[in-house]
């Protein structure tokens, strides 16, 4: 072949494989089109799917210095993070065909796929984060065109475990104006600091107008509940640099209930969707989900509102996009030419529950910033919870670090809102235990062998218990109990701590609610039971018991 040949030939390839690349970028709009595919044919399956043909490299490009290519690094992390876009789509389109065949277990889990992958092609191209940022938010408007009912989102939250959040019927109504209201509302902004900007009009005063009234004491209970949380809120929110006054959104989405839950499976004291918290750092395993953790949810919640107001500029537009999401809000700002809440509001072009979201959030400020006006003066809050936090280093049942703390599975749960099911938690797991048990807990710990820390027990001998009833009570033999804790004789020294091999199966079917609403704890014990001899033994003489100094450190200690 003669030199313009190969010419040509090279232009056409380069011209093809510009086409190409054209196609494949607007194959991205899917996301936003076409939810509801027609079922797939009996054609499109994969063994009819021919491979590409091979391509041969540029010759023209291959005696040509890397560096008037480009960074090779950033070339080979770009591809990286199109392998992971093209893998998130074919997730995407296969939940779309498990959904239509009504398999919707399959369904969830290649949504949830889907949106891992394209996480993780963010990660990989830091330089490109606002582009990925994009075409998550075009994943996730996809994905919840479809009925999130269907997807069975609620069927994950089990009676009795978690507590409706109070937002999502209060955000569906709208509330007359005293007119006798609107002077003095503005005179009390006039004289109010705050670090977020206040605004008085007709949809703030029907907020404000509805919780002086028939929402009273729906807010007097929210208000004396955040005292268990209201010091540990107001710190992190000043360490992350957001207004204070931003502490009411987790009253407006929770009432400060950290398990509440909603419709559309968003949970915790602020609200979190399951791939939203991922991206702050809320993980979830089969028993915990780090949602329901307060502090490490508040966390979440002001790194992610300080985000959304440094991509807008302005609260307002950051607290709308907190409730439906950025993606939205950046639409209606292109559609409009307008960066102002109220002017997108009043234009129709946020969703209508979003329209009444930051209404709330300022009719509850003003409110408490002028309690005696409103009745919530002299309001007795809640006793701050006071606890410990040590990182688990292997699994553990919270039975054994009630026995070893000296308090109860219903404080310990009331603690750690995160367990949601059972009462073992992972290795890994941050724990918080009573204030002050957490040395002491460290320490025993570490008498225990790591294997057996999600089922041995700790037992004080009382008056009159011998091995034999002891072991009868938690499923254990003598020769056992024995074992494990070197005993010289079968005698049960009256007072001394007994680490015990085998214990009953206990699981939480519901969970202590908050003062307002009791939920009694109910438990079953498992018609099966083991017995275990220890493989890893406390040295001799060494028992639970004879800890008076700790000899670990407590990872954090929080007053809350």
């Amino acid at each position: 072949m003669d030199d313009r040949k190969k010419t040509f030939l090279s232009v056409f390839l380069f011209a093809v494989a510009l086409l190409s690349t054209a196609c494949g970028y607007n194959q991205q709009t899917r996301f936003q089109t076409s939810f509801l595919p027609s079922a797939p044919h009996a054609a499109d399956t994969a063994a009819e799917v021919l491979p590409p043909p091979p391509i041969e490299s540029n010759a023209y490009l291959r005696d040509v210095p890397p560096t008037l290519l480009g960074n090779p690094s950033i070339v080979a992390r770009k591809n990286d993070s199109d392998g992971l876009l093209m893998r998130s789509e074919q997730s995407f389109q296969q939940g779309k065909r498990y959904y239509q065949a009504n398999d919707i277990a399959n369904a969830r889990r290649e949504f949830n796929t889907a949106i891992d992958l394209m996480l993780q092609a963010a990660e990989k191209s830091p330089s490109e984060k606002q582009e990925y940022g994009r075409r998550l938010d075009d994943l996730v408007d996809a994905i919840h065109r479809f009925d999130l009912a269907g997807l069975g989102a609620s069927a994950a939250v089990e009676d009795g475990k978690f507590e409706k959040a109070p937002l999502e019927d209060l955000l569906q109504m709208t509330f007359p104006v005293d007119p006798k209201l609107k002077d003095r509302v503005q005179a009390q902004v006039a004289a109010t600091v705050s670090q977020l900007p206040l605004s008085v009009n007709d949809t703030v005063l029907g907020y404000i107008n509805y919780f002086s009234n028939r929402g009273h004491k729906t807010i007097i209970a929210a208000t004396e509940r955040s005292g268990r949380y209201r010091p540990m809120i107001r710190r992190v929110l000043d360490e992350e640099g957001v207004p204070q006054e931003l502490i009411h959104l987790a009253q407006a989405e929770s009432g400060f209930m950290p398990r509440a839950m909603s419709r559309m499976a968003a949970g915790g004291m602020w609200q979190f969707l399951v791939w939203r918290g991922r991206e702050y750092g809320l993980e979830q395993t089969k028993s915990t989900d780090d949602r329901m953790d307060p502090e490490k949810a508040t966390r979440a919640a002001a790194r992610h509102l300080h985000d959304l107001y440094n991509e807008f500029g302005d609260w307002y537009l950051a607290i709308a996009a907190y409730n439906c999401g950025p993606g939205v809000v950046e639409k209606a700002v292109e559609r409009t030419g307008y960066a102002d809440f109220w002017e997108l509001r009043s234009r129709g072009v946020l969703p209508a529950e979003t329209t009444n979201y930051v209404p709330i959030i300022l009719a509850m400020t003003i409110m408490e910033k002028n309690p005696t006006a409103y009745g919530l003066e002299n309001l007795q809050l809640d006793s701050p919870l006071e606890y410990d936090t040590i990182e688990v280093t292997a699994s553990t049942n919270l039975s054994l670090v009630a026995d070893i703390t000296d308090s109860s599975l219903s404080q310990l749960l009331e603690l750690n809102p995160a367990v949601i099911h059972g009462t073992t938690v992972p290795a890994g797991y941050s724990m918080h235990v009573p204030k002050g048990t957490g040395n002491q807990l460290m320490a025993a710990l570490q008498l225990i062998p790591r294997e057996h820390r999600d089922s041995w027990r700790l037992h004080r001998v009382s008056m009159g218990e011998t091995l034999a009833t002891i072991g009868k009570r938690y499923g254990a033999t003598t020769a056992s109990i024995i074992e494990a804790n070197h005993l010289q004789s079968a005698e049960a020294p009256e007072g001394e701590s007994l680490l015990i091999p085998a214990v009953e199966r206990m699981v939480v079917s519901k969970r202590a609610s908050t003062r307002t609403t009791t939920h009694h704890r109910t438990t079953r014990t498992s018609s099966s039971r083991r017995t275990a001899s220890a493989r890893k033994s406390p040295r001799k003489g060494s028992t639970v018991s004879s800890i008076r100094k700790p000899s670990a450190t407590v990872v954090a200690s929080a007053a809350r």
